[in-house]
């Protein structure tokens, strides 16, 4: 019982991390990449659909991203789209490809970025706690009916510690991470 718990604990923490990650991937920093455009959203017929569904994207230089739609037709469809979204990057069509050139980040933006990758931290560190919290009661309706004895509660509890602490500890070392590559000039 207590093991099946953990198991499913770690699992669930592990796609909060995961999550996480890309969440953070699509933060622009100094380089380019092309997390920061694949989960774009493009207005396709109609349909909201991820850039990297319509286009292949490459990073031919540090600071430019080159967008190459699979239909030529696309182009002004894709170019609507990254101007739509918050990236603050105007585009540079050719007609077949958009090129997005990243200017140098200011001292304040990147201060507004590191306070957004705070929150979005928060936010994670929230999630593995209400995951501890939910699998910390299902432990104990398992004590209250019986399931588990009250030895195995304590040591069920200990682990479930545990597991959280080294997913906190994880979401505290990405942060720092991203941090870093931020606030890099």
């Amino acid at each position: 019982m207590i093991k099946d718990i953990l198991k499913e604990t770690d699992g669930r923490m592990h796609s909060t991390i995961t999550s996480l990650e890309e969440d953070l991937s699509s933060i622009r920093t100094g380089r380019a990449s092309p997390a920061l455009v694949e989960r774009l959203l493009v207005d396709y017929f109609g349909a909201p659909t991820p850039l990297l569904q319509l286009a292949s994207i490459s990073v031919p230089e540090p600071r430019s991203i080159l967008i190459r739609p699979f239909d030529p037709s696309t182009v002004k469809t894709i170019e609507k789209g990254i101007l739509a979204s918050d990236l603050g990057i105007t585009p540079n069509n050719d007609g077949k490809t958009i090129r997005l050139n990243l200017p140098p980040l200011t001292e304040e933006r990147r201060h507004d970025l590191v306070k957004h990758m705070n929150y979005r931290l928060e936010e994670a560190r929230i999630a593995i706690r209400n995951i501890r919290r939910d699998q910390h009661a299902d432990m104990r309706d398992f004590e209250h009916k019986k399931m588990i004895s009250k030895d195995d509660l304590e040591r069920g509890e200990e682990e479930l510690q545990k597991i959280t602490d080294q997913f906190i500890e994880s979401i505290r070392k990405i942060g720092f991470n991203k941090e870093q590559e931020i606030m890099e000039v």
